[in-house]
């Protein structure tokens, strides 16, 4: 297991920790871990000890109910010190290493997008990176977004789906079909590239490879709602909840395992 394997492992076990004592959005927080752990990893540049430095790279959580799946993230690299418990249930202003606060959804790409034009009128090489939930992709303010970024050819940004094929009422294919989801991206004018999104090494590389060309990029990472909680992954009961004793012990044996 890998530095950045075992950093999600651990950032699962805060998530199902927490939801023990509180109900959270744990099925979104659970899907995009490993996503997090490889772009903060292997990829951002950013410093831990720094999270404001003028240099870094910026990652907008456009799926704000993932909220909890972030703090865990930057919890076990150092950035955050604050209880999970005392976090609000949706990305705020004012959190280290937050960069913008979300929730809204649909409203991340445009914001990342405005970031990205940003830096380049300003002269900066900072990359900025969002990562987004399939099921906001019903919202047509990502589409404009998208748009906008291939006109203006934004090759410092790039987006992260966390394509788990599930929202809060279903399956997203049901709900309102995203498929062909990479020939849409095309079509606006995007490069388009897909991986296993929970093979950290898988998520690093398949961005590494993206971030060398003209115009925005996006990548389609292909992932499991619940992720490393047997009794929730793929359902979309566990949107939202909170675990009980018998739960979280089965959630913490199932963690612990793979270690």
């Amino acid at each position: 297991m890998s530095n950045a394997d075992e950093l999600a492992r651990r950032a699962r076990l805060r998530v199902v920790g927490l939801a023990a004592r509180k109900a959270i959005h744990l099925g979104p927080a659970l899907s995009l871990i490993d996503v997090l752990a490889a772009l903060y990893t292997q990829v951002l540049r950013h410093d831990p000890a720094r999270p404001d430095c003028p240099d870094r790279d910026l990652l907008v959580l456009s799926k704000g109910h993932g909220a909890y799946g972030l703090y865990a993230v930057l919890a076990e690299l150092g950035v955050l010190t604050t209880d999970l418990d005392d976090l609000p249930g949706h990305p705020s202003d004012g959190i280290p290493g937050v960069e913008a606060a979300t929730g809204a959804l649909g409203h991340g790409l445009s914001l990342a997008g405005g970031l990205a034009l940003g830096a380049r009128l300003t002269g900066s090489d900072r990359r900025v990176y969002v990562v987004m939930g399939d099921g906001e992709l019903d919202e047509g303010s990502n589409w404009e977004a998208a748009q906008f970024a291939a006109h203006h050819r934004l090759g410092n940004l790039m987006a992260v789906v966390d394509r788990n094929r599930l929202q809060q009422e279903g399956d997203t294919e049901d709900i309102c079909a995203l498929e062909p989801l990479a020939d849409k991206w095309r079509a606006f004018g995007w490069r388009v590239g897909e991986s296993d999104g929970h093979d950290v090494a898988a998520v690093a590389e398949a961005v590494t490879a993206l971030g060398a060309g003209p115009g925005p990029a996006v990548l389609i990472a292909h992932t499991t709602k619940g992720k490393g909680v047997p009794f929730a992954q793929g359902d979309p009961a566990w949107h939202m909840g909170q675990l009980d004793a018998a739960q979280h012990h089965i959630a913490v044996t199932a963690l612990t395992a793979t270690a």
